[in-house]
């Protein structure tokens, strides 16, 4: 079967519109559960792991927070492929359930005092639940995304995308500041983490049900109807899927490391309090939240390389004495400027990431192929930035992560540079 380009025209601007926010509204939630355990990591580690210091504690923690990323390939690759023969809607409704799932059993889990090992092992159990969840959502709401919003607009569109994964973090920092300013440090060490992991469950039944009526993305609709296997992404778009490991790694690492990491950073290295680490990273999140969309948008204007080549050559030079500085300051007016400064840098890659994928892809393996290969790199370079950081201070050698942060970016410049531009070349037909 050909396409049918006349496909578009099928859904009205209001219709494009209501499904992006839609599959948006589940990016939200995925991400507010997820984040949901960095950030209150700071008083669950001791409940499921007892033994140690809090660098021991917390090293605990993100060791369990790095298997979740692990599990994300497999969700990438499950729903990539059921997203590609059956649906982009049918694989985002299946990824909102086993993150409610996941969510709702860390929530209610005993604590090691209680149960002993069986509790760190269900707390990994939920964790791997969320990763094939977080792993499946990603690639298919950004397939999706992609191909609902038209090519003059998608640059902006995929800021509003990362917009919306911005707000899930920052909704569960904002619930992190209120819980700990309105329960005592021991009343949040007993039982006030939990709350978030309840909210979690409950917002995801209401995605379930928002997403119910979405629309089927013209691309899918008019795709060529052949059965898509993994060997198909890797025989036929090899290049494409390294490109997209690439130019992930770099942009991932720095992400997580500015945007996750920096709060355990600045409580366990730079000597800030829990909340006011968290306030800081609340306020430049904020930021960095705001402009996505406007990088977006300038990307439909002067292309995406050229942003992507900005962000490996900034991120870069920036990282090692960003670092370095925020390790010895303790004023937060400063810290703030230095956090922000970094996740603006950052932002040149996290506003267009997502469209610049789906472009590299043709319909009939789009949801895998940006799927797959980034939730690969995600996984490696993302999902163990805080046990590798964390590793390099137990061991005495902190500033060893500023020099990996700075090394990985500027591998992925390599792969920047060697990019063709997706916006004058994109896969995505039907507009």
């Amino acid at each position: 079967m050909t396409q049918d380009l006349s496909k578009t025209d099928e859904l009205r601007p209001e219709q494009r519109l209501g499904s992006i926010l839609r599959a948006s509204a589940g990016n939200m939630v995925e991400c507010f559960d997820w984040f949901s355990y960095a950030a209150f990591a700071l008083y669950f580690a001791k409940v499921f792991f007892p033994a140690g210091d809090q660098t021991a504690q917390l090293l605990s923690s993100a060791a369990v927070y790095a298997v979740g990323f692990f599990f994300r390939p497999l969700g990438a690759w499950l729903m990539g492929l059921y997203g590609d023969r059956v649906g982009r809607r049918g694989a985002l409704i299946a990824s909102v359930w086993l993150m409610c799932i996941g969510s709702m059993a860390i929530a209610v889990c005993p604590g090691y005092a209680t149960i002993g090992i069986a509790a760190p092992i269900i707390l990994v159990l939920a964790r791997i639940l969320q990763g094939i969840s977080m792993g499946g959502e990603y690639g298919t709401s950004a397939t999706y995304m992609s191909e609902m919003a038209g090519r003059r607009d998608r640059g902006f569109w995929s800021g509003v995308f990362y917009a919306t994964l911005m707000s899930g973090q920052l909704l569960s920092l904002a619930l992190f500041l209120v819980l700990g300013h309105i329960l005592s440090p021991e009343t949040m060490q007993a039982w006030g983490w939990r709350i978030p992991f309840f909210i979690g469950g409950a917002l995801a039944l209401i995605v379930f049900w928002l997403r119910q009526d979405m629309k089927e993305t013209p691309s899918f609709m008019a795709r060529n109807r052949v059965r898509v296997t993994t060997w198909d992404l890797v025989r036929s778009h090899p290049r494409q899927s390294l490109m997209v490991m690439g130019l992930t790694a770099g942009g991932t690492l720095g992400y997580y490391t500015f945007g996750t990491y920096i709060q355990k950073f600045l409580a366990n290295t730079s000597g800030f309090s829990k909340d006011q680490a968290s306030l800081i990273t609340a306020g430049a999140m904020f930021i960095f939240m705001l402009a996505q969309p406007l990088i977006g948008g300038l990307s439909d204007r002067i292309g995406r390389r050229p942003l992507l080549i900005a962000f490996g050559v900034m991120g870069a030079a920036m990282t090692w004495p960003v670092l370095y500085a925020l390790s010895y300051t303790n004023d937060v007016g400063t810290a703030l400027i230095l956090v922000t400064g970094a996740l603006l840098v950052v932002s040149l890659y996290s506003a267009v990431n997502a469209v610049v994928k789906a472009e590299l892809f043709p319909t009939e393996v789009r949801a895998l192929g940006v799927s797959l290969p980034y939730s690969l790199a995600n996984a490696v370079f993302g999902g163990t930035a805080e046990f590798v950081a964390l590793a390099f201070k137990q061991a005495g050698h902190e500033t060893w992560f500023f020099t990996y942060v700075t090394v990985v970016i500027l591998g992925s410049l390599l792969v920047y540079l060697s990019l063709p531009d997706t916006r004058a070349n994109s896969q995505i037909l039907e507009d």
